[in-house]
């Protein structure tokens, strides 16, 4: 009998038994949601991830500040992992690591002393070489921590505090940017200039309803601290900006740092005898400049750049990429345009403003949202100082109080003292204190009872008291409030201006002309060759066009010979046409050089094993073929219509059961007719124009056939009379110009070819 679930015994004492299901989505929604909120995304309102806040809380609490001596990066990562971040040595330590790095970060948070990595890509030291302490943007971003601005919660053991967030008025989260990737969402936020960033908010604090334009004035795009250009459009920009959801396009930025050279800008440094070179200053934000010249260096070793000659590195502590081209007579902007295309020298950095808002929920913000609500939490810290300043007024209001009693009753309160057993206690029914102040009259000191004393005391007492006044007025109005923010932002402006040198922008904004189509011949460096194809398939090409009598000195493999040898350039592509109707495109510049036998043409195209190669031509972009299948059907074809760009080739001709692609001739300018002859040597000849042009197909009957099949077709000029090579070695010509008795429609059958005619059936 089967089992049932009546028959399986009850769950052990501390478990529950649930379908898997169930329990593995609701774990996994807990695990989603760690991710979500405590992981990838950070917070809008100081723009840190819960790492990076325990690494600034731990430094601070060491006393790691800008004024003190670095300590070992080794005892941060220690505190930090033994009393906030329970999780992996070396995942805290790089966290730390890119807080301190200037290319990373545009407003780096902790000042590094030791290998803390480069832009070449280079890891950083050991946490055991390397020191740190905060920076004064640190300060700027924790400012506040002790006045009561923030809520802190225990830490994961519960035995210390940290804060919920930092409540610093610097504008961290757009200034320097963050990236993450969550459980079903990720965050990516360019770095930005922190005072374009204030000067946005001020203006939103005085009118929150401002339009994204007049914010865009102000941001006009990410600032990274790696500088480059920016060319996106405006409008652009203005999107990415309005949904939180885009990308820029930044490029490299060519410059040779000679401000007195006229060609400065434009990054072309002259050399002796007319030659000149390009000079990279800077490269886009997050590309590895190691990696980057490695992959210029082999776009050269693999001759896809062959107007550039060479790449250096002579960096110091400035960037300096030096671009030796292939000759002076190159463009420099094709040269541009060309590493723009090839390499990372232009990059896009995504856009994505998923940030965690002040209820903690996950949501794409765009920058008008974003800035109203970080000036929203800004308010709230600026009223909750207020009101813990007040609070402070008060306990000392409450104590100052309790000493001008005192120095008011000077001589009965020394009478309690001396007399009475419990003065503390006689002191408040007498005088009316509070226990604070009972208690703090009996720890004066006597050097506190001078008259100066009670002066100063008095004084201090109004000085709270008028403080006190303004703080509640601040607390009460939202004008106040207002106006008090805006002069802290301007202070803060102050530290980190445009005219300053942290503050001033890096990043470019210089919208890019339209992508110019880059001429075939500008990229390969264009010279004569001759492609020599042999019966096997092994093709090569050597320099130069061979003159055709020299044609039978070529040499190949035993048992190999010459197929097709074509006069062509470096620039060409070339068709190869099998006889199974498809067409495959070759760049003559990527052919093997004339010393050897060359290399299998079926290592480079996916020819079928079965079909034979029917011809070689280089194309032309305006070139026609002329194209015939053995059954005796054919059509033109325009050369750029049967280029392909696989290896797998282009299916052109569709052929009939046993039946081959035949013919494949280039057509003149000029030719006006067709001639075809038959296996049956029948010769037609008729007007080019009632062949078709096709791009792909099987095409019309040229001529019909009782028995046989095609066997050649070309196309001349009908005026000048049709040729063909005699037989022979001496390499003979004739032309028959009365041409009457064959003109006739497509698809008759014909008659035979005149005397003389040669006995293959072939016109060449």
């Amino acid at each position: 009998m089967a089992s049932t679930t009546d028959d399986l015994p009850p769950p052990e004492p501390g478990n529950i038994d649930t379908p898997f299901g169930s329990a593995l989505s609701e774990r996994y929604l807990v695990y989603a949601l760690s991710t979500i909120t405590a992981r990838s995304l950070p917070d809008l309102r100081d723009g840190l991830k819960p790492v990076h806040r325990r690494l600034l809380w731990a430094m601070r609490a060491m006393r790691l500040d800008p004024s003190q001596g670095y300590k070992k990066s080794a005892r941060v990562v220690g505190d930090v992992i033994g009393k906030f971040h329970p999780h992996g040595d070396t995942a805290v330590y790089d966290a730390m690591v890119r807080l301190a790095q200037d290319f990373s970060l545009r407003y780096p948070l902790v000042d590094g002393q030791g290998n803390f990595g480069n832009i070449d890509g280079d890891n950083a030291a050991a946490y055991r070489y390397t020191e740190a302490r905060l920076t004064r943007v640190a300060i700027d971003l924790m400012q506040g921590l002790d006045e009561g601005t923030v809520d802190f919660r225990p830490t994961y053991n519960g035995e210390d505090e940290e804060p919920e967030i930092m409540p610093g008025l610097f504008p961290n989260l757009l200034a320097n940017g963050a990236s993450g990737i969550a459980v079903g969402m990720a965050t990516n936020i360019p770095p930005h200039n922190a005072a374009e960033v204030i000067d946005a908010a001020l203006v939103l604090l005085d009118n929150p309803r401002a339009e994204l334009a007049e914010l865009l004035t102000h941001v006009r795009g990410p600032d990274f601290p790696t500088g480059g250009v920016i060319v996106d459009s405006a409008e652009t920009i203005a999107h990415a900006y309005e949904t939180g959801r885009g990308g820029f396009r930044v490029r490299a930025r060519f410059s040779t740092g000679k401000q007195d050279d006229a060609w400065e800008e434009t990054g072309i440094e002259k050399q002796a005898g007319g030659t000149w070179q390009l000079v990279i200053s800077e490269i886009p934000y997050g590309v590895s400049k190691g990696k980057l010249i490695e992959a210029i260096a082999q776009l050269i070793a693999d001759k896809k750049l062959p107007i550039l000659e060479d790449v250096r590195d002579e960096s110091a502590e400035d960037i300096r990429i030096v671009l030796v081209p292939k000759s002076r007579n190159v463009d420099p902007d094709i040269l541009k345009e060309s590493l723009y295309r090839l390499t990372e020298l232009e990059s896009r950095f995504a856009l994505n403003l998923n940030v965690l808002d002040a209820t903690r929920t996950p949501k794409v913000m765009g920058l008008h949202q974003l800035l109203t609500e970080w000036l929203q939490h800004q308010i709230i810290v600026l009223v909750r100082r207020a009101e813990h300043r007040i609070g402070k007024i008060d306990d000392r209001l409450e104590l100052v109080g309790g000493y001008l009693i005192a120095f008011l009753n000077l001589d009965r309160v020394i009478e309690i003292i001396r007399t009475e057993d419990e003065p503390k206690a006689v002191m408040m029914a007498e005088f009316e204190l509070t226990d604070r102040q009972a208690e703090a009259i009996l720890n004066m000191r006597l050097r506190s009872l001078r008259k100066l004393e009670e002066m100063e005391l008095k004084r201090e007492q109004a000085d709270l008291i008028a403080e006190r006044e303004e703080l509640a007025k601040l607390v009460a109005s939202k004008d106040r409030q207002k106006t008090r923010l805006r002069k802290d932002l301007e202070k803060l402006k102050a530290v980190y201006g445009l005219d300053t040198p942290l503050g001033a922008r890096r990043t470019a904004i210089a919208e890019a002309a339209p992508a110019r189509d880059i001429p075939l011949d500008a990229m390969i460096e264009k010279e004569p060759v001759t492609v020599i194809l042999s019966k096997r398939g092994w093709i090569r090409a050597q320099r130069g066009h061979v003159a055709v009598d020299q044609w039978g000195e070529f040499k190949f493999k035993e048992g190999d010979e010459l197929a097709f040898a074509v006069h062509a350039q470096t620039t060409d592509k070339l068709l190869v046409a099998a006889s199974d109707g498809r067409f495959y495109t070759v760049g003559a510049d990527k052919l093997p050089g004339g010393r050897g036998f060359g290399e299998p043409l079926r290592l480079m195209v996916d020819i079928d094993p079965d079909a034979r190669i029917v011809a070689l031509i280089p194309a032309s972009a305006d070139g026609r073929l002329l194209l015939a299948s053995s059954s005796g059907h054919g059509f033109v074809a325009q050369m750029a219509d049967v280029i392909a760009e696989t290896r797998k080739g282009r299916n052109v001709v569709n052929l009939k059961p046993k039946a081959h692609l035949s013919v494949v001739r280039t057509i003149a300018a000029n030719h006006d007719s067709v001639a075809v002859i038959g296996e049956n040597r029948k010769l037609v000849v008729f007007p080019i124009a009632e062949v078709p042009v096709m791009a792909r197909g099987q095409g019309v009957m040229l001529q019909k056939y009782r028995d046989g099949g095609l066997s050649d077709a070309t196309s001349f000029v009908f005026a000048e009379g049709l040729s063909w090579t005699m037989g022979g070695e001496t390499g003979r010509v004739r032309t028959e110009t009365d041409l009457g008795p064959w003109r006739v429609a497509r698809s008759a059958s014909g008659r035979m070819p005149p005397t003389g005619f040669p006995r293959n059936n072939r016109f060449d």
